[in-house]
């Protein structure tokens, strides 16, 4: 059981620190230390993210096989549909990103650039697809295989998701002010409640 602690503070520790990295204080005292070089951060911190998230998923593969739901044909095809709509999700997420200054593959000084407001596409549906596309991959994941590792997965970004949603929209009412706190009030974080043609 202690491996399974040890999966839950993995992903403690992966999403606090996705939290606090992100953050504009950290950042704008990083850039001081750094200079120059603060342009290379996104790159570091996409790199340093994705190495720490297979990390816990090659992990989470390693552990003992402990279902806790039964496995059917049904469970096996939910997984796939799940997954892969959230999948879809994510692509459409990043339709109106730069992909490139997003994983920092394009050096840039994200302080500096001007932050353009976007509000079309899904982002006039929910204000995060990018979770809401997680959540249905994790989702789809546990389905697929209903064993313990998964549902800590898919728990851990669960209770993670309302603090990372508080902190994230805090830093974007910075940056956008009172577009975005209007933005907030008409559109909910990650479950459509309405779709407009």
């Amino acid at each position: 059981m202690h491996a399974y602690l040890y999966l839950a503070l993995f992903w403690a520790v992966f999403y606090f620190l996705h939290t606090y990295l992100a953050n504009l204080e950290f950042k704008i005292w990083l850039r001081t230390k750094l200079r120059f070089a603060y342009k290379y951060y996104r790159l570091i911190y996409s790199l340093f993210s994705t190495l720490y998230f297979l990390f816990i998923l090659l992990y989470g593969t390693s552990l003992e096989k402990k279902y806790v739901l039964g496995m059917t044909d049904l469970t096996t095809y939910l997984g796939y549909m799940l997954a892969a709509f959230g999948t879809i999700i994510l692509v459409k997420a990043f339709k109106h990103f730069s992909l490139s200054t997003f994983s920092g593959m394009k050096p840039h000084d994200d302080l500096e650039e001007v932050h353009v407001f976007v509000r079309k596409g899904l982002h006039q549906y929910i204000r995060h697809p990018l979770y809401a596309g997680l959540v249905l991959i994790f989702l789809g994941f546990f389905f697929f295989e209903p064993v313990l590792a998964s549902l800590i997965h898919l728990a851990c970004l669960v209770i993670y998701l309302p603090f990372g949603i508080y902190f994230e929209e805090k830093k974007l009412i910075r940056i956008y002010g009172d577009t975005y706190i209007q933005y907030k009030k008409e559109v909910p974080a990650i479950l459509p409640t309405k779709f407009r043609r």
